[in-house]
């Protein structure tokens, strides 16, 4: 019924340079998955960011784009954070710069 005591082992005393040298070891795979991770993964999303960023700040009036909804249409104003697409003759949606997708050729949409 009564739990007897447990005495801890003492582990022998490990040398100092020996104790850092396994603990940079031990860390090795840490770093090194966090190195791939960043050339595998954010590194390419940040550049696919920064590409976005740089073709919503250069859209222009009459470019043909297609937004996140998958609307195309022309661009026939804009302003500091939304544009207006002409979707159809009279018929025009004001969207976010941000959810344009892509800029198509010109000549695109008939």
């Amino acid at each position: 019924m009564f739990i007897s005591s447990a005495f801890a082992q003492t582990a022998p005393a490990a040398a100092a340079s020996g104790d850092m040298q396994s603990t940079l070891m031990g860390m090795l795979p840490l770093v090194l998955m966090f190195v791939v991770l960043y050339f595998v993964m954010i590194r390419p999303q940040m550049k696919k960011a920064k590409e976005h960023k740089n073709m919503v700040e250069s859209l222009a009036k009459g470019d043909e784009v297609v937004t996140a909804g998958g609307l195309l249409g022309k661009v026939s104003k804009l302003n500091e954070g939304f544009i207006s697409v002409e979707i159809a003759n009279s018929v025009e949606v004001q969207l976010q710069r941000s959810s344009v997708v892509q800029v198509l050729p010109k000549g695109t949409i008939k």
